[in-house]
């Protein structure tokens, strides 16, 4: 069996998702040589082109990894954002895409990005958050 028949047709490491990147150079050593023990003295295969695909194959997964991350990132950002709202009065469209207006009481964070929770029990995505008035703006109830 080839060391490169471990992989699917799309070059991805076939099993685990991310089996390919837990790899390290000890583990690339050994795929090396099981390939070259394993092939036909009379028709050896070409080392580079298995060369070349391994680190195709690692540049891939590193640039999924990196993706991974971004979007972890991307994630907490939105969440520090929409927790910065809190005890703001702000407008928008609920999750039934009706008009709503209060003041954020809470900040959840979701797969779809963070929801608002207004004073009213209301939802509202951080996406379909319209306007955000100044604090200082904001009633009170006290007549000054």
């Amino acid at each position: 069996m080839s060391a490169i028949s471990a992989f699917d047709a799309s070059g991805a490491p076939s099993g685990a998702a991310n089996a390919y990147s837990q790899l390290n150079s000890e583990d690339f050593v050994k795929i090396m040589l099981t390939e070259l023990s394993n092939q036909d003295p009379l028709e050896p295969s070409d080392t580079s082109a298995l060369l070349d695909q391994m680190a195709n194959l690692r540049t891939i997964q590193g640039n999924i990894d990196l993706g991974d991350r971004m979007e972890a990132l991307v994630a907490q950002n939105e969440l520090a954002s929409a927790a910065t709202l809190i005890g703001t009065r702000v407008s928008g469209l609920s999750e039934t895409l009706d008009s709503v207006e209060g003041v954020v009481r809470s900040v959840v964070r979701t797969d779809e990005g963070p929801i608002l929770t207004l004073e009213d029990g209301s939802l509202m995505r951080m996406s379909n958050l319209l306007r955000i008035d100044d604090q200082a703006d904001q009633s009170t109830g006290d007549a000054s």
